[in-house]
């Protein structure tokens, strides 16, 4: 069973926090609009070679040299950071 199936079945209930927001632009570096960082993480995770993994209460995304952690329950980026 591929353990990431659920999360890819709900990418439309991914969201985060404003913190989250600036955590995410911080820790990857990334130079885009606020508004499009979910987005982002969305098509990340949404990706073929997308290695989604469950440990608890988080599902972890290794893809193109960064991780994205994703909470089981309420479908919160909590955060991303590099390799």
């Amino acid at each position: 069973m591929n353990v990431g199936n659920e999360l890819l079945k709900n990418l439309d209930k991914l969201h985060t926090t404003e913190l989250g927001l600036e955590r995410i632009k911080r820790n990857l570096s990334l130079d885009i609009d606020t508004n499009d960082v979910v987005n982002w993480c969305k098509t990340k995770i949404n990706s073929a070679n997308a290695d989604i993994t469950r440990n608890g209460k988080n599902w972890y995304v290794n893809i193109d040299n960064c991780i994205i952690t994703v909470n089981v329950y309420s479908y919160t980026i909590i955060t991303a950071h590099k390799k």
